[in-house]
Formats: C-alpha cells, sequence, structure tokens
C-alpha cells in the first residue's frame, strides 16, 4: 500500500477540520483522493485566508453555482466552523443580487433543509447559536 504524501496528510487534517470527519471515498475514491490531495493539501493550506474565510468563499461558489449536493456539505462545514445559521442565511440572501433571485430561493431552500435535518437528528437547534 503507498504512503501518504506530506500533501495528502495536510488535505486530510484540513478536510477533517472543515468536515467535522474524515473523507469517505463513496463511488469515486479517485476523485475523492485529487480532492483531498490538491484541493485540500493545496489550495486550501495557502497563506492570506483563514479556514473559515475559504469556507465562506466555498458556500458562495456553490450556492452560486447551484450545486446542491456541495451547498449541503459547505452549510454543514460552515456550521462546524462556527458560523451561524442567521449568517448563512445572510449570505445567501445577498447572493440574489449578484447570482439571480433563482440561485438565492434554491439557496435558502437547501439551507432550510440543512437546518431542519440537523434538528431532527439533534432534537434542537443544532449549530442554532455557533
Amino acid at each position: 500500500m503507498d504512503q501518504p504524501t506530506a500533501r495528502q496528510q495536510r488535505g486530510e487534517a484540513v478536510f477533517q477540520q472543515v468536515f467535522g470527519r474524515e473523507p469517505r471515498p463513496g463511488s469515486y475514491p479517485e476523485f475523492l483522493r485529487i480532492t483531498v490531495d490538491h484541493l485540500f493539501g493545496e489550495i486550501w493550506t495557502r497563506p492570506h485566508l483563514s479556514v473559515e474565510e475559504r469556507e465562506l468563499v466555498a458556500l458562495t461558489a456553490v450556492t452560486l453555482a447551484r450545486t446542491d449536493w456541495e451547498l449541503r456539505g459547505h452549510i454543514g462545514a460552515a456550521l462546524h466552523l462556527g458560523m451561524s445559521r442567521e449568517k448563512i442565511v445572510e449570505i445567501i440572501i445577498q447572493l440574489a443580487y449578484y447570482g439571480g433571485w433563482p440561485v438565492a430561493n434554491n439557496g435558502l431552500r437547501v439551507a432550510q433543509e440543512v437546518f431542519a435535518e440537523l434538528d431532527g437528528a439533534t432534537g434542537g437547534k443544532a449549530g442554532h447559536d455557533r
């Protein structure tokens, strides 16, 4: 079995920090390896932006791209990193001006679903005051 590279180790550590869990291979383990190695091991570890600032950029990008699967993950990551639900909603509302009302409407719907799932899983308002 191959030894993990320094970049892969950095990527796995950042992924864990952002999402609060280990990367899960799913259907395309090679694509996940590339993502962890390059995106998280190279891009997310560059200087000048904090992990929280990088998450804000990622949340904005996936909202504008209307990629619901990734948006769900990045809403969870933002909450994990301490961003409040209110801040996430406000970011999505502001994006209506840059990406259009349908983009914001979709983002708000996805956020509402994620919040409801978290509330159902915890029996309360998980992440509400974070």
